[in-house]
Parts: C-alpha cells; structure tokens; sequence
C-alpha cells in the first residue's frame, strides 16, 4: 500500500506567503549590531574649570546662589594682581618715587624691621596700632551691642538712643576729632575714644537690626511653651541676632582701621598710622606702601577670625 508524502508547510523564514497567495521573499537575516563606541569627551581646560558651578549639597535642588568655594579664584586674583605690579615696575611705566617694585618694599620691610623707622621698629608700631584698635573694639563690644538690643527690645531706651547716634554716624571722625582733643587732650585715651565711637555706631544699629528681625512666630512659640520675657530676650531674641551681630563687628573693626590713621594724626609718636603719615611728608612711598600692606594683613587676618567664628557660633545663619 503507497503512502502520500506530506509536504511541510512553508515559514515565515523561508518566504511564506502573505495575504491571498502573494508570495514575498523572505527578509535577510540581520547582522549582530556592533555596540557603538561612546564619543571621547571634550577635557575642559583650567580656566573653564575653574570658574565652573560646585554640585549642590545633599537635600538642595539647585544650590543658593554663589554656592561654593572660592578660595582658588581669589588665589588666582593676588597673584595676578602681583603679577601686574611687577610688570609695570619693571618696565619703567611709572618711577619708583611713585610706585616702588615688591622687592624695594621688601627691602623695607626687613630695615624697617631692624633698624627701625621714626624713633620705633615695625613692631612697636603694629603693637601701639593694635592696642588702640582692638582696645576701642573690645569697649565698643561691651557697650555698644547692649544698647543696639536694648533699642531693638523697648522703645524707650530706642527713643532716647537712636537721636545722638543717628546724629554722628554720617559724621566723619576728623569733623569731631577737634573736640575731642579740647575734651580730652592729646593723650592716649583721646586717640582710642576716638576710634571707640567710630566703632560704636555701626554695631549699635547692626545689633538693633538683629533684634528687630527676629520672626514673632519663634517668640510666640517661646511664650506659649513657658518662657520668661527674660528668656526670651537671652535665648530666642539674641541668638537670632548673632547673624547680625557679627556683621556689625566686621563692618566696626573695618571702620576702626580706617579711623586709626586719623587718630594718630595727633601728638602720636608710634602707630602704623603715625608710620604712613610721617613717611609720606619725606615722599618715602616704599614706607607708605608697606605700612598699607601692614594694616591691611591685620585687618583682613581678623575678618577670617570673625567669618570662622560666625560658622562655629551661628551654624543656623542662611539655612532657616
């Protein structure tokens, strides 16, 4: 008996047919896609990278604006600055009696140093500056920033200081500086009174704008958790005006710098001050020059105690 033989069906591989008896030729197999290499990344250069945005911290979206470090930047700025300075001095741009070169101020700065300047040494005159300045500083602490939280508290210690120091603030200390030398004379007291009010009013008023930007909703959640007007005076309205605190000194210890050389102008014998004035009537500019480096070095070395101690003292200051 003879058996059919049974044709296979054809498959889609093999050209199956599509619709109503088309046939189509079956498609060719594809080749393994080969994974494509990743194009090479641009290597950005110092100065793009430099000036390039810091990631934002844990728990920030975006960062708060001018986020980050900027001690390189500031880095690149001196040296360049200096740079500069030795450029044009030494390409004879402007005479050394108006512009000596960093080695001519160098140079200085060790005879100086040594033998002295005006009857003192360079020490003796930082020393003399450093006790007028941060003895009118530490007075001006002690005073003033009680009195900037007792004008932000009541309005009656407000009424009775505000007047005189919102008199005098505007004023220059050489409008006054002739009345305190009839006051007081011209001894040393008279030069760090002086600088003491000065100092006063920008803490004072820096102080009473701390109290008076404190939020009522933390002195009302105080109040309704027991607290005394005491206690809220010490621990919700000083602490929140810390911030403020620290601004007022560092704008203070700025002023008073400022205001030294003018105090020194008077019967003074020593004193940074004392050293530029005295050196600028004999036309000495590398003197000049190095007692500004002097004051600037101590005025910015206390700028960066006060910055660290605002971090360590107000950890809270722009995250609340």
């Amino acid at each position: 008996m003879m058996t059919k033989p049974v044709t296979p069906h054809p498959t889609p591989s093999s050209g199956a047919t599509s619709g109503a008896g088309v046939h189509r030729p079956a498609a060719p197999p594809r080749s393994p896609s080969l994974p494509s290499s990743p194009r090479p990344r641009r290597r950005r250069g110092w100065l793009e990278r430099l000036f390039a945005p810091r990631p934002v911290k844990a728990g920030e979206s975006f960062g708060a604006p001018g986020q980050g470090p900027s001690l390189t930047i500031s880095f690149v700025t001196v040296l360049a600055l200096l740079l500069l300075w030795i450029a044009i001095t030494s390409s004879g741009m402007i005479k050394p009696l108006f512009l000596p070169g960093p080695r001519a101020i160098i140079e200085k700065f060790m005879q100086v140093m040594t033998e002295g300047f005006a009857g003192s040494t360079l020490l003796q005159h930082t020393l003399a500056s450093l006790y007028r300045v941060f003895g009118a500083f530490a007075l001006a602490c002690v005073t003033a920033i009680p009195v900037g939280i007792l004008m932000g508290v009541s309005r009656v210690a407000r009424g009775v200081f505000d007047p005189p120091i919102e008199f005098y603030r505007p004023l220059p200390p050489l409008a006054y500086l002739p009345l305190v030398i009839i006051w007081f004379g011209i001894g040393e007291f008279s030069k760090v009174f002086l600088i003491y009010l000065a100092i006063f009013a920008p803490l004072a008023i820096a102080a009473r704008a701390g109290v008076r930007s404190v939020s009522m909703e933390q002195i009302h959640a105080a109040y309704s958790m027991g607290a005394s007007p005491r206690q809220i005076v010490m621990h919700v309205i000083v602490k929140s005006a810390l911030p403020e605190i620290f601004t007022g000194m560092r704008i203070g210890i700025g002023v008073g710098w400022t205001t030294l050389v003018a105090a020194e102008m008077v019967a003074a014998s020593s004193g940074l001050g004392f050293m530029v004035l005295n050196a600028a009537e004999f036309l000495a500019s590398d003197i000049v020059i190095m007692g500004i480096i002097v004051i600037g070095f101590f005025a910015f070395g206390f700028d960066l105690i006060m910055r660290y101690l605002e971090r360590v003292l107000v950890p809270w200051k722009g995250k609340v």
